[in-house]
């Protein structure tokens, strides 16, 4: 049985500001603000990922939209340090099953993403 896992109360907001903003990660609207220019990615497959790397993935995705239906849920959010929040969820998409983590870094009202990880659920 796995962990269950809960955002403390006064993060609440925190964790609807960065649901809102976590589906444009997947989409490519937007990406270009939200990736920190020191944003990398590990992929379900091992491989790393850099800001440039996701971006072009995104922008082809953004371009040539499938009908891909994602499906995201179990969202919880976590403090990281100063203005650094841990961002986990599980992602949906036809049979596949992943769990997503992304590092976001606040500064005033900005969020950027630092660091994302997908690791597939078997």
């Amino acid at each position: 049985m796995e962990p269950a896992l809960s955002t403390p109360p006064e993060l609440m907001d925190v964790l609807a500001e960065l649901r809102a903003l976590e589906p444009l990660c997947h989409t490519g609207h937007a990406a270009e603000q939200i990736a920190a220019p020191s944003f990398w990615e590990v992929g379900a497959s091992g491989r790393r990922y850099s800001r440039d790397d996701v971006l072009a993935v995104l922008r082809e995705r953004a371009a040539d939209p499938a009908p891909e239906d994602l499906d995201a849920d179990d969202f919880h959010v976590a403090p990281a340090g100063a203005d650094h929040y841990l961002l986990t969820y599980t992602l949906r998409q036809a049979d596949r099953v992943t769990r997503r983590l992304t590092v976001w870094r606040r500064s005033g009202a900005q969020w950027q993403a630092i660091y994302h990880l997908g690791t597939v659920v078997t």
